[in-house]
C-alpha cells in the first residue's frame, strides 16, 4: 500500500494559496459540512476550522476534515470521564459535540513511546485514514475527520448511539432477545463486509471483525467500526503476509498458523459473530481461569442440531420465538464460514443471499460432502490449533 503520498510534508505557508482554499472548500462540501469562510483578516474572527492542517500536513481532497487538538478537547470538555463511552486496546472513545451541534464519537489513540513505535503508530494512523476516506456504506461507520498533532492522534466519527453488539449480548436485554433484531444485525453486518470485499478496489480486509466492532443504532441497524488494522489486497495477490493482530476467538486458523491474511479471514471472523448471535455466548468465555473458545464449544452442539433438527441445546435460551427456517439458514452460514477450510469458505455476497433467502443453503454447504468438515479435521476441533495467549486488537 502506497502511503507515502497520503501526506505531503512541507513547510506550512502562513496564508493558504487559492488552490489550497479550493481544495478545502471542495472537501467540506463533499463531507456534508458547511463550507469554510474566506481567510480571516485582522478585523474578522478566526474561522472555527482551519483551512489546512498545521505542521505542514497538507489537506488532500480524499482525506476527511482536519481538526485541531484544541477543537476536539473543547468538544469533549477536555476529554472528561463524563464523556467517556468506550475503552479499547488502542485507545479511548469520547462523546463530543461540534460547534454546529453535531454529536460525534471521538477516538483518541493511545500514546506510544520510542521512535520506532511512534513511526509504526503514524503508519497505522495514515493507513486507517486512507482506508476510511474511500468507503461509503450505510453499514459502515462514517469518519468525519481526524487530528494528527505530534503524539496526539484522533478520529472524529459519526456517533452510533446504541453501543455495540457485544454490550447487548452480555446484558441480554429484551431488544437483543428479539429474533428480528438479531437477523437484522447479521444481514446488515454481512452487507457491510460484502462492500469491503467486493465493492472496493482494491479489496479491503477489515482484520478485526468482532461483536465489539459492530455498533448499533436505536433501530438495531448495525455499522461496522474500527479500521485500524485494515489491509488492502490487490487483484493479483493471493494473500497478504502480515503480523498476527486481531482478537483471540475470531482469528482464522490459517492466519494464526501461517500469518496468511485473505478476505476469507474476515469471513471466518464473521462466522464467529453468527455463532454469538445464535448461542448468545461470547467468542471467548472463561470457566475459572480457562478460556473456552466458542468455535470449539459449539461444535458438538452444531453436529447434533444439523443431524436431528433439534436446536434447543444450541440456541440462546433467552432468545424469543424465532423463525426456524431463518435460524437454519443462519446456522449453515456460521458452519460454512467457521468450519470449512479457507479456500472453501463462501464469499460474503453468498452469505447475504442465503440470509435473504434468495439462494438455497446448498450453495454454501452440501450436506453429504461438507459434513466432513464438522467431523474430520474441523479447523477448531481441538485446542491445539489455537494460540495459547490472548491477543488484543492493536
Amino acid at each position: 500500500m502506497a502511503l507515502c503520498g497520503l501526506f505531503n510534508r512541507r513547510k506550512a505557508n502562513r496564508h493558504p494559496t487559492t488552490d489550497q482554499q479550493q481544495l478545502t472548500q471542495q472537501a467540506s462540501t463533499e463531507s456534508g459540512q458547511p463550507q469554510l469562510a474566506p481567510q480571516a483578516t485582522q478585523e474578522q474572527s478566526e474561522p472555527e476550522h482551519p483551512k489546512a492542517p498545521p505542521s505542514g500536513l497538507e489537506k488532500l481532497e480524499s482525506v476527511p476534515k482536519f481538526y485541531t487538538y484544541e477543537q476536539l478537547a473543547k468538544a469533549t470538555a477536555d476529554f472528561t470521564n463524563n464523556n467517556l463511552i468506550g475503552v479499547g486496546g488502542c485507545g479511548q472513545v469520547y462523546r463530543g459535540e461540534l460547534p454546529d451541534g453535531e454529536v460525534v464519537a471521538i477516538k483518541k489513540l493511545k500514546y506510544v513511546a520510542g521512535q520506532a513505535e511512534m513511526e509504526g503508530a503514524q503508519l497505522q494512523f495514515e493507513t486507517e485514514i486512507e482506508t476510511i476516506s474511500r468507503v461509503r456504506h450505510r453499514n459502515l461507520v462514517k469518519v468525519i475527520g481526524y487530528c494528527s498533532d505530534k503524539a496526539d492522534k484522533l478520529f472524529v466519527c459519526e456517533f452510533v448511539p446504541n453501543k455495540s453488539l457485544k454490550y447487548h449480548l452480555q446484558r441480554k436485554g429484551n431488544q437483543i432477545n428479539n429474533w428480528s433484531n438479531r437477523m437484522k444485525i447479521a444481514l446488515g453486518s454481512a452487507k457491510g463486509l460484502t462492500y469491503l470485499h467486493e465493492g472496493c478496489t482494491p479489496t479491503i480486509i477489515h482484520r478485526d471483525i468482532k461483536s465489539e466492532n459492530i455498533l448499533l443504532d436505536h433501530n438495531f441497524e448495525p455499522k461496522i467500526a474500527d479500521f485500524g488494522l485494515a489491509k488492502e489486497i490487490l487483484d493479483y495477490q493471493t494473500h497478504v503476509s502480515t503480523k498476527l493482530k486481531g482478537t483471540f476467538g475470531y482469528l482464522a486458523p490459517e492466519y494464526v498458523k501461517d500469518k496468511r491474511l485473505t478476505d476469507k479471514s474476515d469471513v471466518f471472523s464473521f462466522g464467529v459473530v453468527l455463532l454469538e448471535l445464535i448461542t448468545g455466548k461470547q467468542a471467548v468465555e472463561k470457566e475459572g481461569k480457562v478460556p473456552i473458545n466458542l468455535a470449539i464449544w459449539a461444535l458438538p452442539l452444531l453436529k447434533q442440531a444439523l443431524d436431528t433438527d433439534d436446536y434447543k441445546a444450541l440456541v440462546d435460551p433467552n432468545l424469543q420465538e424465532y423463525d426456524i427456517n431463518k435460524m437454519t439458514r443462519m446456522i449453515y452460514c456460521a458452519v460454512a464460514c467457521v468450519y470449512k477450510p479457507e479456500k472453501s469458505r463462501p464469499k460474503m455476497s453468498e452469505i447475504v443471499e442465503v440470509l435473504q433467502e434468495r439462494i438455497g443453503v446448498e450453495r454454501i454447504w452440501v450436506s453429504q460432502e461438507d459434513s466432513k468438515f464438522l467431523y474430520e479435521g474441523a479447523p477448531y476441533s481441538n485446542a491445539a490449533s489455537l494460540p495459547n495467549t490472548m491477543s488484543s486488537s492493536a
